[in-house]
């Protein structure tokens, strides 16, 4: 919990991370709920719950919305997506086990994660292609965001 906790410093301290905008944004919107920011780098991890990014992708592909996830981790525009179509990817089961870890509905989960996901897997992507190896596990993720935001 160490790591959470000085990530969310990072961008809750001085230096006006938090009104940066970018990641530092996304990352200070967990500071109320840091619950949301482990369930996200579990889910990304390559040991999490969806398989990692390639996992993930995966499930975007069969939805239909291949195109969607690929936006966000090549180097041009990331494409918006909606709570429901997030839902339809991720499938019912999952939103539902987000929504218990975050302490909201089903509704509101999804709508936030199509908020941060797209920035946030751009952030872990920077080179415009998923890593052969994926992102690492939970705390490599954790130990990536903390650089992403000293350099923000």
């Amino acid at each position: 919990m160490s790591l959470l906790n000085s990530v969310i410093g990072a961008v809750l301290g001085g230096n006006g991370a938090q009104t940066q905008g970018g990641l530092a944004g996304m990352i200070g919107a967990f500071a109320n709920n840091p619950q949301m920011l482990q369930a996200i780098t579990g889910m990304l991890a390559n040991n999490g719950s969806q398989g990692g990014l390639g996992g993930l992708m995966q499930k975007f592909q069969q939805a239909g919305m291949g195109d969607v996830i690929a936006s966000w981790v090549g180097s041009g525009e990331n494409k918006a997506i909606s709570g429901a179509q997030l839902s339809q990817a991720l499938g019912p089961d999952t939103i539902s086990d987000l929504a218990s870890k975050f302490g909201l509905n089903k509704g509101d989960t999804a709508a936030r994660l199509s908020q941060i996901l797209p920035g946030l897997i751009d952030k872990l992507t920077p080179q415009g292609q998923a890593p052969a190896a994926g992102l690492g596990s939970a705390g490599d993720l954790m130990g990536m965001l903390g650089g992403l935001l000293r350099r923000s």
